[in-house]
């Protein structure tokens, strides 16, 4: 390892960046560094501008990717290799904002049937059930089950935050029953070995092969049990702010794009072409003409001595 990464690791420790966001930043310096062939310290900002244009057009990488480089390069040379050029004119992508796929309460019931190892089906159970990210999940220990409170203390939130779900009293039964069976020591749903947690790509995997079992067209992944439970509580009509701490949102607005497929009131405005007809007005004829309405005719008061003639009281 060079000195150059050490050091840029270790800022990233200090500022207590949770290993998976220290491992992505440093692949994508890393990659950046080896599209040149050069260190990042004999690069600048054209060869930033060159390796975005590579992302996009080259490379044609997702917004979410790109937007990654760009944070693991706005902190290399802010922190590591600070500059005196601005890091702030590194540019990032604009993600285009789409409606999350969302399971209904059968469709979830029907994949999770499918699901072929117990303790993938539970994990999966858990997703749901308390509206957990799959790294959530899957780093969830024994002790983070809090059974007089009813609560889950998740502790490896993004961003190293941590935060307090409902326990569902069905999903207690449940963990109870695989305690009884497994009896884990440490990990709630541990690998090989088990003293490691399970694979995301493992999970990742039987929910895909477990939504094809269920003959689900939707996008189906453990993300999406996310998205299915924030749903069915905002209509279930639960309040967006309870909903916002929940999930452990730092911002209203991120769990505010969940109201755009949960308003049930967009789903009942009915369309103008479904309108029913209005009631014609006018007397009834054979002529096309008579359902319009012929206005009355006033007839103009003569002028008297003015040539105006008078005004109107």
């Amino acid at each position: 390892m060079t000195p150059l990464r050490q050091r840029y690791i270790h800022d990233l420790e200090l500022r207590n960046r949770s290993p998976r966001t220290i491992s992505c930043y440093v692949w994508h310096v890393a990659a950046f560094a080896k599209h040149f062939g050069r260190s990042p310290e004999e690069l600048g900002p054209e060869e930033i501008r060159a390796y975005q244009l590579h992302l996009v057009h080259e490379r044609r990488a997702s917004w979410s990717s790109f937007n990654q480089a760009v944070c693991a390069l706005r902190f290399l040379y802010d922190v590591t290799l600070p500059r005196d050029w601005t890091v702030t004119h590194i540019a990032y992508g604009k993600r285009p904002h789409k409606v999350p796929s969302v399971l209904s309460r059968d469709e979830v019931r029907r994949l999770l049937a499918c699901v072929s190892r117990p303790v993938h089906r539970l994990l999966l159970t858990t997703l749901y059930a308390a509206g957990l990210r799959l790294s959530e999940g899957l780093y969830l220990q024994v002790a983070d089950i809090d059974s007089q409170r009813m609560v889950l203390h998740i502790r490896h939130g993004k961003g190293q935050k941590e935060r307090l779900v409902s326990l569902s009293p069905t999903l207690l039964a449940e963990l109870r029953a695989w305690w009884r069976i497994r009896r884990p020591p440490l990990w709630l749903f541990p690998g090989q070995g088990g003293d490691r947690p399970l694979s995301p790509s493992v999970v990742q995997r039987a929910c895909q092969e477990a939504a094809r079992q269920a003959g689900l067209t939707k996008h189906a992944t453990p993300h999406t049990l996310r998205h299915s439970y924030a749903t069915h509580l905002l209509e279930a009509g639960l309040d967006v702010r309870t909903l916002q701490k929940l999930l452990g949102h730092s911002q209203l607005a991120t769990t505010a794009h969940y109201t755009h497929v949960t308003d049930e009131r967009v789903r009942g405005v009915i369309s103008p072409l479904d309108l029913p007809s209005e009631p014609v007005a006018g007397p009834a004829s054979n002529s096309p003409t008579s359902s319009v309405p012929t206005p009355p005719t006033t007839a103009r008061p003569a002028a008297a001595n003015s040539p105006r003639g008078k005004r109107k009281p």
